[in-house]
């Protein structure tokens, strides 16, 4: 990866049972690569094992949501000028065998912002669940004319020129609605096949009922919304 300073950016919201294989997990397959975990306001072990095992840590005294403790992420990337941040999960389901290749597609494509897919080359499953990641693939193929086959992926690598947008905007955040106002924008968003893991402890940010709320929201604003914002 060369001389490039990259961060995994790890919001983590009560994830006591997954952060230790998490940290192991980048501290062996991308051991050149710097991590912040952001405490999002847990009210379990997540902090206390991060001070223990002594990682590199930003703890926030309320729970701000998966925005807010990416923003505080991408601040923190911001201010110690790194060349790429990653968005990675706290709870075992991304890879870090994957982050080396990922900033090498960058660099080949000249891309913004490349997102670990898993339909890049592979079908879709057909499923309730799948059902929500269509209409968002549909509406941003609406709205700029571009594929994305897996939006509500959570593991995407932004370069230099995304962290100063999305550690300074309060309406940047790390959703299938603002990379598709990127694109439409006229920044440079490519795909790569990755496989993800299965959460194996924890609950997620989202559940059924979050999750169909979700889609709709994040349908309307790639529809409406975005339509109405200017370029930063």
């Amino acid at each position: 990866m060369g001389q490039n300073r990259i961060l995994a950016v790890i919001p983590a919201y009560n994830e006591q049972d997954n952060i230790v294989s998490t940290i192991e997990d980048l501290r062996k397959c991308a051991p050149d690569i710097d991590y912040v975990v952001i405490n999002d306001g847990s009210k379990d072990r997540t902090l206390d094992i991060c001070k223990e095992r002594g990682y590199s840590y930003v703890s926030l005294p309320v729970n701000l949501g998966l925005a807010g403790a990416f923003q505080t992420g991408m601040r923190y990337a911001y201010e110690h000028d790194y060349d790429y941040a990653i968005q990675f999960d706290a709870d075992g389901q991304h890879s870090a065998a994957y982050i080396e290749e990922m900033v090498k597609v960058a660099q080949r494509a000249e891309a913004n912002i490349v997102i670990g897919s898993r339909f890049a080359t592979q079908k879709k499953p057909i499923s309730a669940r799948m059902a929500g990641s269509v209409l968002i693939s549909a509406m941003i193929f609406l709205t700029t004319h571009k594929r994305i086959q897996d939006p509500t992926s959570g593991m995407r690598l932004f370069d230099k020129t995304m962290i100063p947008l999305f550690a300074n905007e309060l309406d940047f955040g790390p959703e299938p609605d603002t990379i598709s106002l990127l694109m439409r924008w006229g920044y440079k968003v490519e795909e790569m096949q990755v496989e993800m893991r299965e959460r194996v402890a924890g609950e997620s940010y989202l559940n059924f009922t979050k999750s169909v709320a979700y889609m709709l929201r994040m349908s309307i604003s790639i529809l409406l919304v975005q339509w109405f914002r200017r370029k930063k």
